[in-house]
């Protein structure tokens, strides 16, 4: 028998279905000699400083730094876990082979191997690796499985992250907790999200000291085209008055006409980073909404794996791509005009060096269904239109340059034209984005007539008066943007592309390090905005260590995590740096000078108040704040991104997540769940193990959800 282990039930019974294993067991489907069974994601986990000795229980300064010998994992303390633990032991015990399902990226072959280990696992393994859901994805992978031993390296990177993420966030959190909180507050500390919070510091300290200056800058206005002059801004409007007299009792001059043809080139196709950016610009998503959203799309097929953090399309793919075009009903009028000719093979979508495991996001060939939620057709939408847009030809324009004098005082100006609309045409109908400067869009738009060199004539001198501006605060999609280049700021596609092995975070985690500083208070929105609270501020005003929040250096542990991907780096070396920076960092700390941060219970009020006069549906949840646990009965419930939880989660380890057996729930059913045992007979589920679609869902005497009709 061959064991097939999936990373969540859903893609399971995609895998089942393919491999005709259509018997339902109790935590497994079984049929033609395959058995496949599922985790919920992590199984397993590191061990917990307690675990290592009851020392370490209790948060002591002078206990730290805690580095274990070896590590070691455990199964996560949940009743359902266990339970499908004990399944996938047994099944792994009586199997010939196991086949490792997990998701096709790091985490994913962490998730597995992590379960394999903790089950003893002595068995050939083999590896399914693809990059969608599809019926023929899956028999294409399940025709060329890998040996497991190609991705050790991948599992080697996976669980040095692992080990560094706790180094690091465990004996910091602690160091600094006890250091500075007072009692009163962890202080929390992480590899990736200080540096991150450090960027967003320094720019509302850039903001913060910004002082406002007046400026003065001549215009005039000549056969209807307005030019600037080309002198530094005035510091006084007595100068800029002095000018326009100037300009008054002098005729204007054209000294040069130019016109350039250029092109536009297409947009790159998504990354999962490129993905969120827009989506933010656009509709105003979080990183994390926009992930969930297009991690349903993939695991509802309609697009190819999404965590991944490359442009690029395999030269492999480049005989499907006609095909999914076509499959692609509801663009047919944007794709008929592509399909007149053989879709073009460019170098800037198509190229082996720049793939690693996956290729860029795209639409596979089974088109979205009606019952998708609204974000998620947005989603598709965004990815459908850039994969479409890059096999246009590119956008033809024209570039005017136009260069005067009015006496001695040089002036400019250009204007911008789209000869050809080439892969604009996709985004026509479109409403057109809102650029941050109005004035220069404005001129850049006018239409300029022909000029000679040498012709004069009257003209209408003005002075424009302006102001300067304080640096703009971060956006998801500026610090996303911010954390892929470590801090630097990067229009150019290419050299970011290049940047990306010294970002921060990999694309799959960023979102969740935003989430975790919005869960610590360290940081908050405005509109848009991302803005450091007083308590980010001092927190990071606090770290002496440039180690700890630089992004260049964190940048630096990124790469080094790729090249253990790539076999060329040690992951051992990569620990032992960081046992020696933790150890050093511990001395530094413990014996340096204390002060204690004050968390903004004024900010906590605010947020409250702002809650209270918010409109009625969200008014609603804030009944969960003033639910109690059913588990623990102690603590109240809060309310996440996708679920319900016990605010004592961590010791109490109750959840119910919104989305049950493929059932999205509404507020009223989770209540009636939480506080009267069971909900009424609800129809809808999609992904029952035993394929039941309506019935009562109940928490049994574990606190576990179950479905019976």
């Amino acid at each position: 028998m061959k064991l097939c282990i999936a990373e969540k039930p859903s893609v399971a019974r995609d895998i089942a279905k393919v491999l005709g294993a259509t018997t339902p067991k109790q935590g497994y489907m079984e049929g033609n000699g395959y058995c496949v069974t599922w985790t919920f994601g992590h199984l397993c986990t590191l061990k917990e400083p307690h675990d290592y000795g009851p020392q370490f229980k209790s948060w002591n300064l002078f206990s730290l730094p805690i580095i274990p010998n070896s590590f070691g994992i455990k199964l996560i303390p949940n009743k359902g876990v266990e339970n499908q633990f004990k399944v996938i032991e047994r099944l792994v015990e009586e199997c010939d082979e196991v086949i490792n399902c997990g998701d096709a990226g790091q985490e994913g072959e962490l998730i597995q191997r992590w379960v394999l280990q903790k089950a003893k696992c002595n068995k050939p393994i083999q590896r399914l690796w693809i990059s969608s859901l599809t019926e023929d994805a899956i028999k294409e992978g399940f025709a060329s499985l890998k040996p497991a031993e190609d991705y050790k390296n991948l599992y080697l990177a996976g669980n040095a992250r692992a080990i560094g993420d706790w180094l690091l966030g465990i004996n910091a959190t602690r160091l600094f907790t006890k250091k500075f909180g007072g009692n009163k507050a962890v202080l929390s500390i992480g590899r990736v999200q200080t540096p991150t919070l450090a960027m967003l510091v320094q720019r509302q300290k850039e903001i913060d000291a910004f002082t406002t200056e007046e400026y003065w800058e001549l215009k005039t206005r000549y056969r209807d085209v307005v030019f600037n002059a080309a002198i530094d801004r005035l510091k006084t409007l007595e100068r800029a008055e002095k000018g326009l007299e100037y300009l008054k009792v002098n005729p204007f001059e054209i000294i040069s006409f130019e016109i350039k043809e250029g092109k536009e080139k297409n947009p790159r196709l998504f990354d999962l980073t490129g993905l969120q950016v827009e989506a933010n610009k656009k509709y105003g998503y979080s990183a994390e909404n926009t992930l969930n959203y297009v991690q349903s799309l993939y695991e509802k097929k309609h697009v190819t794996y999404p965590r991944v953090d490359t442009t690029y399309l395999s030269d492999s793919l480049y005989p499907k791509i006609a095909g999914i075009l076509q499959k692609m009903y509801p663009y047919q009028d944007l794709i008929a005009p592509l399909l007149e000719a053989p879709i073009p093979k460019s170098k800037a979508v198509f190229d082996d060096t720049k793939v690693t495991d996956h290729h860029a996001i795209i639409p596979t060939e089974i088109p979205p269904s009606q019952n998708l939620s609204r974000e998620e057709k947005l989603i598709y939408d965004l990815i459908a239109k850039r994969f479409i847009a890059v096999f246009y030809p590119e956008c033809k324009i024209s570039n005017t340059l136009v260069e005067g004098k009015v006496g001695t005082i040089p002036f400019k100006t250009s204007g911008r034209q789209i000869l050809e609309p080439g892969w604009r045409a996709v985004y026509a109908k479109e409403p057109k984005e809102e650029s941050a400067d109005k004035e220069k869009e404005k001129e850049e738009e006018q239409t300029i007539p022909e000029f000679i060199v040498g012709e004069t004539g009257p003209h209408d001198p003005m002075i424009h008066q302006g102001k300067t501006t304080p640096p703009k605060p971060y956006t998801e999609a500026t610090l996303l943007r911010a954390m892929e280049t470590a801090g630097k700021q990067v229009e150019d596609e290419e050299l970011r592309e290049m940047l990306k092995n010294n970002g921060i975070g990999r694309p799959s985690t960023r979102a969740n390090i935003i989430e975790t500083l919005f869960k610590r208070k360290y940081i908050e929105k405005k509109r848009k905005n991302l803005i450091a609270t007083q308590t980010g501020i001092q927190l990071i005003d606090t770290i002496e260590d440039e180690l700890l929040k630089s992004p260049e250096l964190t940048g630096e542990w990124e790469s080094k995590l790729r090249k253990i991907e790539k076999g060329e780096y040690e992951a051992n070396l990569f620990k032992e740096e960081l046992i020696q920076m933790v150890t050093e960092l511990t001395e530094k700390v413990v014996y340096g000078k204390g002060k204690v941060i004050t968390l903004q219970e004024e900010e906590k009020e605010e947020v409250k108040e702002k809650k209270k006069r918010e409109p009625a549906q969200k008014k609603e949840l804030q009944s969960w704040e003033e639910t109690k646990c059913p588990k623990c009965k102690e603590h109240n419930l809060i309310k996440g991104k996708t679920a319900v939880g016990c605010s004592d989660f961590k010791n109490c380890g109750f959840k119910i997540t919104f989305e049950i057996f493929g059932k999205k729930l509404s507020d009223k059913q989770l209540l009636d769940l939480v506080l009267k045992g069971k909900t009424s007979k609800l129809k809808g589920f999609t992904a029952h193990p035993a394929e039941l679609t309506e019935g009562v869902l109940t928490l049994n005497d574990d606190f576990q959800v179950q479905l019976s009709q």
